[in-house]
């Protein structure tokens, strides 16, 4: 397994690995007080990048905005080339890699069997291998609590998008149902932008979606409800439903949040 392009200079926040602090949640997911979408501002970064050095950055204030300790983008090809950016140690990276934990790591092995969202909690830690993978990267400022998104692409490429910070779990679960939503979404476009940067790849052509579609997604990326959105195009939910089906199949994606992070991905509709 070879391994490339892990950061070597990657920030990490100074908090104890052990600790239980209040993660504090942040209300709308992404969002300002006053309700603003703040998905735009990190998608126009991410639109703007133009290395995959530049991804680094993105990922450093999305940990700051997010107000956890960590967090990390880790790409896995089909010859096990790994490419990654986040905030984790540096010395936890070598190590990750050094020890090939790739093969035990209980977060890879439990996502790579999923398509949805998954909360560490609910992954199998039962092993000794497991337990002592777990003891050592707390031991290396690696949070209790983790909330991944498995991502997949072309040509066997499997990505995972984690949040990871120290907290007890009643905040933790306070804090992904607030910012479920937001996290696939930027996921999904962090990993688009990741596949756009990687060298002598092809972008893929956009199928084109129709006017109502567009203003479907359009108006569903900057946060309306179905209900909003049906209300203001003056159509019933039912045939609302039959647009965004119509455009998720089109984006070959998995649902409708994955949906709009490849529509706005890939240009077809602007925010």
């Amino acid at each position: 397994m070879r391994s490339t392009h892990w950061p070597s200079n990657s920030t990490r926040r100074n908090s104890s690995p052990r600790s239980k602090s209040r993660l504090v949640p942040r209300g709308r997911a992404l969002g300002s007080a006053e309700g603003i979408p703040v998905t735009g501002g990190f998608l126009e970064q991410l639109e703007l990048a133009e290395r995959r050095e530049d991804l680094q950055s993105v990922a450093e204030a999305l940990r700051d905005r997010f107000k956890v300790d960590h967090l990390v983008y880790h790409w896995v090809s089909a010859n096990g080339e790994q490419y990654g950016c986040g905030t984790y140690d540096p010395v936890w990276v070598e190590r990750y890699l050094e020890k090939g934990y790739l093969r035990i790591d209980p977060v890879i092995q439990g996502c790579f069997q999923r398509f949805h969202p998954v909360d560490w909690k609910r992954l199998d830690w039962s092993s000794k291998a497991a337990r002592a993978f777990q003891w050592d990267a707390i031991a290396h400022g690696v949070g209790n609590q983790g909330y991944s998104i498995p991502i997949r692409g072309p040509n066997g490429q499997f990505a995972l998008f984690t949040v990871n910070h120290s907290c007890d779990d009643e905040a933790w679960a306070e804090f992904t149902a607030l910012n479920r939503r937001d996290m696939i979404l930027i996921a999904h476009y962090f990993n688009q932008k990741a596949l756009e940067l990687e060298p002598g790849r092809r972008p893929e052509p956009a199928q084109p979606l129709s006017p109502r579609e567009i203003e479907a997604m359009t108006l569903l990326a900057v946060g309306y409800s179905r209900a909003q959105v049906a209300e203001t195009l003056s159509i019933s939910e039912h045939t609302l439903r039959v647009y965004i089906e119509s455009a998720r199949f089109k984006l070959g994606a998995m649902n409708t949040t994955h949906a709009v992070a490849r529509a706005l991905s890939r240009g077809l509709i602007v925010v």
